[in-house]
């Protein structure tokens, strides 16, 4: 498979950017892994960089978004931080990623058994720790079909607030950045979330 392009990222739409995304993780998920050669690639980016996404993940070894979307070098940018949460460090990022480096989608990608989810339902305090999880804290407040074993235990009550998490994440772009707002208001990108199973491998997409 060959490296994206100036030509081929102006020639994508948002949707059909998803549906690369789609695809990749249907290969993943089926164990069919596109053949690169990764060292053409590199050569291929050395002089610039066309990626077409711009994915924000958890730092869980289980999660990297090349891997289960099946892209290459120069295809997409990958944001990794704890439990996907957003600060403006990382808006900045999507910002450059879509307004300066014309990527057409911006994925929230959630997983299950998130470490820093359920260390927010435990309410550790622990170091720096501690103000990370604070952020995923109104995905827990946001919970309320949970009304006993409000903890990490509760794999109902954690899927709900790894979602919640999705959602307010994304909410948050939009809010936050008149940028990336403006540019999917004019249809330029689309922001979504999407939930990775990690026992699957199968990714969700909330569209």
């Amino acid at each position: 498979m060959r490296t994206h392009t100036k030509q081929t990222q102006d020639n994508l739409t948002p949707a059909l950017a998803l549906d690369i995304l789609k695809e990749g993780n249907e290969r993943f998920v089926n164990n069919i892994k596109t053949h690169r050669n990764l060292l053409q690639q590199v050569n291929e980016t050395s002089s610039g960089q066309f990626p077409f996404a711009a994915i924000l993940s958890c730092i869980d070894s289980r999660t990297s978004a090349e891997l289960i979307f099946d892209q290459g070098l120069g295809d997409i940018f990958s944001i990794r931080i704890a439990g996907n949460i957003l600060n403006e460090d990382i808006l900045g990022s999507m910002e450059f990623a879509c307004k300066i480096a014309g990527s057409k989608l911006i994925v929230v990608l959630g997983h299950t058994k998130c470490g820093a989810i359920e260390g927010a339902c435990n309410n550790i305090v622990l170091g720096n720790i501690t103000a990370l999880l604070n952020k995923i804290k109104p995905a827990i407040t946001q919970e309320t079909k949970t009304i006993t074993e409000r903890n990490g235990r509760n794999k109902a009550f954690l899927e709900n607030v790894t979602i919640n998490n999705v959602f307010i994440t994304v909410q948050k772009i939009k809010e936050q950045s008149s940028i990336l707002n403006e540019m999917e208001q004019t249809k330029q990108i689309k922001i979504i979330g999407g939930l990775h199973d990690i026992e699957t491998g199968q990714v969700i997409f909330y569209e």
